[in-house]
């Protein structure tokens, strides 16, 4: 009988080259999608980050075609020259595109007509670096850095708080959380995701480290700084001491003028606590920005069964929020509780980061028992699964981040993982 682990690579190994897309319509360059029939052809921003970053472990552990290696790395090439061939003058990009052959994407036309919405989620330049460090060359890359200041202008522009110094979003639609509560059915521009700002800490990172190849030692060092004062700003904005957790923030805080009454103390305070308590809270692990002492703390809140911690493993929203919730749906995608095995990687990358390799180790196998079984059931995966149960609730031939099961078992064993590509090493010693 085979295991669970030899059941999830078999699979994958079957339906994994269905992700790899040729160009057509307006992608000009080949591309990766999710794999799934929900899913056909469209581009989505972190999605494809995340499947090269699983393709990569799987070229170099995996037995795979001779040429498997090469596919993926013109493919993850391609998934950023898609997305900077549809930039707008203002270096917009949007987060994802859906039907290629329309001469005006919907995204786009929204942002045009001057509705502005969420951008390019930022895993652009983490992208960049994989394909880089994969290929073994940034040169592919070199002539579009004006596009890649643009993208981070439009950022800056659009989306940074002043006041606090955070990222914000400008709305609910498309932010890769679908329903996350701390954003959804909020107000435009009111919430500073602790998701959209530690991974910008890592898209400075990535941008730093592109323009280090290049040898531009001064735009290297203006976004290393970036990524340090926004780090700096996540600790003292969004670390709450008393529940030993990181927080989304509400920014719309401020005095408003009342004739006579609020003439005294005014609002001296930057933000507020979300106190929703979501898998996003861990990213600070993954992204190096949590120090030893909070790691502690959040290992806590990730084993704990009454919150996080299920047979099959993380919860992607605390079981004791009022929202829990784990049924079926579709725009939104839900994330109220479903386990999605990004979350479960993310989780169980931020522990190893910390040294927390015996509960990492607990969440593969729960991780890899889940997927297992799902295909002794199904014959297929699916996009997310019920926490208490294990039983898949949509999308069945989903493969996308459902590779990165194998990245964690593999990880385990020491092998090599994408990681190595990315400034992910990196413990952001926000006091330096």
């Amino acid at each position: 009988m085979k295991t669970d682990r030899e059941l999830i690579k078999d699979y994958l190994m079957q339906n994994v080259a269905l992700v790899m897309k040729q160009p057509y319509g307006n992608y000009k360059f080949p591309f990766i999608d999710p794999g799934s029939p929900a899913y056909s052809g469209n581009l989505w921003d972190w999605d494809t980050f995340w499947a090269v970053y699983s393709l990569i472990n799987v070229a170099d552990n995996e037995n795979v075609p001779e040429d498997f290696a090469e596919k993926v790395k013109l493919h993850a090439k391609g998934n950023v020259l898609n997305f900077l061939n549809f930039q707008l003058p203002d270096g917009y990009i949007p987060m994802m595109v859906n039907n290629p052959n329309d001469p005006e994407p919907y995204l786009l036309k929204k942002h045009t007509d001057g509705e502005i919405l969420n951008m390019h989620k930022p895993f652009l330049c983490q992208q960049i670096c994989l394909a880089s460090g994969y290929s073994g060359s940034f040169d592919w890359i070199k002539e579009k850095l004006p596009k890649l200041e643009l993208y981070f202008n439009c950022y800056d522009t659009y989306y940074y708080n002043q006041t606090c110094g955070l990222y914000v979003w400008a709305d609910d639609v498309m932010i890769g959380v679908d329903n996350d509560p701390s954003t959804f059915g909020r107000p435009r521009f009111s919430t500073a995701g602790i998701f959209l700002n530690s991974f910008l800490v890592r898209e400075f990172q990535s941008m730093a480290k592109i323009y280090e190849n290049f040898d531009n030692k001064e735009k290297a060092e203006h976004y290393n700084k970036k990524a340090k004062t926004l780090a700096q700003k996540i600790q003292s904005e969004c670390w709450d001491n008393r529940d030993k957790l990181f927080y989304s923030v509400d920014v719309d805080i401020k005095s408003r003028p009342y004739d006579w009454f609020h003439k005294g103390l005014g609002v001296f305070w930057n933000t507020l606590f979300i106190k929703v308590r979501c898998w996003s809270s861990f990213l600070p692990m993954l992204v190096g920005i949590a120090t030893k002492e909070q790691a502690a703390e959040l290992v806590k809140h990730i084993t704990d069964e009454a919150t996080f911690w299920s047979p099959y493993g993380i919860r992607s929203l605390s079981r004791d929020e009022k929202m829990y919730n784990c049924e079926a749906t579709g725009n939104p995608s839900n994330w109220l509780g479903p386990i999605w095995i990004i979350t479960q990687y993310v989780v169980f990358r931020g522990l190893m980061n910390y040294g927390y390799q015996k509960e990492a180790k607990d969440l593969c196998e729960r991780t890899l028992k889940l997927l297992g079984d799902d295909l002794r059931k199904t014959n297929t995966l699916h996009e997310y699964y019920v926490p208490e149960t294990g039983e898949p609730v949509i999308n069945g031939g989903f493969v996308n981040w459902n590779i990165l099961a194998l990245n964690m078992a593999d990880e385990l064993e020491n092998k090599e993982s994408a990681g190595r590509f990315l400034p992910f090493d990196f413990l952001c010693d926000i006091n330096a």
